[in-house]
């Protein structure tokens, strides 16, 4: 027994080494990022699966609030996601997209009740449009500690972009925004969702830090380009939406 001791002592002077197991890297659990487009009046009975009503969207806020989440914003995730910056309990992140005029006039109120922030996703073609947000509102937002993205000029599937649109589409868009609310914006959202190589490519070429899809795979190369987020659809009940967020999210 002394002999079989001595020798694993020793192993270590010849070169030898005990088999090491990998260590596997843990990534940061996914934080539940949720996507509106058109909140519309009540009584309205046909809406896109883009749409909710605004008795929806009162009561996914409330059911949120109530349940003690906590709104965040991209910032801190972005915080989170590379230098593991704590969160508040229960965090959330709640998006816009397109510039509706509906997320300043009933988003917007909304989410002050309850002390939320949201990000909102312009497409810089619509501002100042009838039923769209113009200029000012969308300066009061980021005044107001809301989260101003970028959403394309005129939402064409970035797959599609040559280089001379990501000038129209991308660069262009976002020198208008940061003149207009004064602050430097490194947010985007993909039109639908999509997005390929290149786009990652492209982003990542522009020093974007985060950029949302929807609820497709994450790029392992580009976790940070490619943040999933869910669309929160008006036939579900605001129970459902917790139990959505919970199954998605991990």
């Amino acid at each position: 027994m002394f002999f079989h001791y001595l020798w694993f002592m020793l192993l270590p002077l010849f070169g030898f080494r005990a088999p090491v197991a990998p260590i596997q890297k843990q990534l940061p659990k996914e934080v539940p990022v949720l996507c509106f487009h058109h909140i519309r009046p009540d009584t309205m009975r046909h809406l896109s699966p883009y749409s909710v009503t605004v008795s929806t969207f009162k009561a996914d806020m409330k059911i949120l609030h109530d349940s003690g989440y906590h709104t965040i914003l991209p910032d801190q995730l972005y915080d989170y996601l590379t230098k593991g910056t704590p969160l508040p309990p229960k965090p959330v992140m709640i998006t816009f997209d397109d510039n509706d005029g509906e997320q300043f006039t009933i988003a917007k109120p909304t989410l002050d009740q309850y002390g939320f922030k949201g990000v909102f996703f312009i497409m810089t073609v619509t501002i100042g449009k009838p039923h769209y947000m113009s200029r000012e509102q969308i300066k009061q937002l980021a005044e107001e500690g809301h989260q101003i993205g970028l959403h394309t000029w005129d939402h064409h599937m970035v797959t599609k972009y040559t280089e001379q649109d990501w000038v129209k589409q991308l660069d262009e868009p976002k020198k208008m925004l940061e003149q207009l609310i004064g602050k430097p914006i490194p947010y985007f959202a993909y039109p639908y969702g999509v997005w390929n190589q290149q786009a990652l490519l492209e982003l990542k070429k522009r020093n974007i830090k985060l950029a949302f899809q929807l609820s497709g795979k994450i790029d392992p190369t580009y976790p940070l380009l490619t943040v999933r987020r869910i669309i929160v659809p008006n036939s579900n009940s605001p129970q459902t939406l917790l139990k959505i967020m919970h199954r998605d999210f991990h």
